[in-house]
Order: C-alpha cells, then structure tokens, then sequence
C-alpha cells in the first residue's frame, strides 16, 4: 500500500468510531508495523489533522474533520451499491427511491473510471417480492426519530389479535420479513413485531421519555445477554 493511501486509509478507520484505536489495532488492519503507525499518525497531526491520543492508549478523531465525501475507492463503490441495491427491493417505495438516487448521484460524482463499478457492479442483490402490510413507513421512522408512541393491534401466529402501545425505536428488515421493535408498555418489555401482521397502525402524540439510542442499546445489550449463556453451553 502506497503511504498516501496508508495516511487516507488511517483517518477512515478512525472516522468509523468514536472510541480510541490503538496502534496495534490499525496495525493490524493495514498490515504494517506499529512504528509505521505511529511515524503516520505524527505525520497527519503535523499536517494539523485533529487526531488526540497517544501511544499505547488509542487515537481519535475530533469532531468537524472531513474529507472529499466521494473519493471512493472501488470497494467502497460496491459496497455502496450493494447497499443501494438491498435497501432499493427490500425496504418501502420511498427508501427505494432514496436508494435508486443515491447510486445516481454517485455514478455522476465519481471520476469515469470509476463508473463501471456503480453502473455495472460484479455484486447484486436477487428480487424480492415483500409481504404487504399497513405501515405508513415514513410515519413510522418519523416517529422513531421523534421519540413518538404508537398504538397497533397486532395478530400472532394463531391470527389472535391484541391492541398495544409500542414505543418504536428501530425497522429491522430481515431476509423475508421486516420487524418494528419496540418497548412494549403491555407486556413491559422489549418486543418484535412481523410488520405484515400489524393489522392497524397509529402514531400519537405521547412522547416516549427515553431516546430511541437508548432503547436501542437496552435491546441489544439484552440481545447479547440472552446469546452468550447458549454461546457457552455449546462450547
């Protein structure tokens, strides 16, 4: 790897988390040595980029630094279209549109070269016909991102159908179904909903009084605490 890409490649790795990386860490990843990284990372804080840390503790990037938003490489491109191309035939008519113009613009930003890895990508997504339901899905990530309740009712498996409140916080889209997870005030706890079996759908005006971030880190915390005793019964 050129040392260009080397110094390019360290700022992207550092942009993808808030946390400190260490040394080793990016080592690692990039393939070279520790005193590589270190000469690197002084190099880019000498060319005034925000980078705090030290070594043996981790590196972070500040807050307000960017880069050109399209110098892309081709992995990057295709990872991006492969993305586009899920969210485009799984998810609602207007994340698919969404998906569709954000290949197009990228196919008109990135140098030519680079243009057959948007318009004729060596990965693809297979169709797929999803499963109809009532959800206004616009309304619902409205009121997912404005920490709104919900009233569903809501048929399970034997067709029974129970009214709830949900407090939503995040659309899971699985391989056949999608699901709307949330807090669910009737049962006092988290629950996930098939979103073809929510029978009628109303966002209210009650607001939840905890951010759907924090929800969703209670949920996946529980999540991988349920996984980990069966992780270790089968070790």
């Amino acid at each position: 790897m050129r040392r260009a890409d080397r110094l390019f490649q360290i700022i992207q790795i550092l942009r993808r988390t808030r946390r400190p990386v260490t040394a080793d860490a990016i080592a690692a990843e990039l393939e070279t040595s520790r005193r590589s990284v270190y000469r690197d990372v002084a190099d880019l804080m000498a060319q005034r980029v925000p980078i705090r840390g030290e070594a043996g503790v981790g590196y972070v990037l500040d807050g307000g630094f960017d880069l050109p938003p399209l110098m892309l490489t081709p992995d990057e491109i295709e990872a991006a279209v492969l993305g586009a191309q899920w969210v485009a035939r799984r998810a609602d008519p207007q994340l698919a549109r969404a998906a569709q113009d954000l290949v197009a613009k990228i196919a008109a930003a990135v140098p030519a070269n680079l243009r057959p890895h948007v318009l004729e990508p060596s990965v693809g997504v297979p169709p797929r016909t999803s499963k109809a339901d009532v959800l206004d899905m616009p309304g619902v990530r409205s009121a997912i991102h404005g920490s709104r309740k919900m009233h569903i009712r809501y048929a399970d498996e034997s067709g029974s159908q129970t009214e709830r409140v949900i407090w939503p916080f995040v659309v899971a889209y699985m391989e056949d179904v999608r699901l709307l997870v949330g807090w669910c005030e009737l049962r006092a706890d988290f629950r996930s909903f098939r979103t073809d079996r929510i029978a009628e759908a109303q966002v209210l005006d009650a607001r939840y009084p905890e951010r759907a971030a924090v929800l969703r880190a209670r949920w996946l915390k529980q999540k991988q605490d349920q996984w980990r005793p069966k992780a270790a019964a089968a070790t």
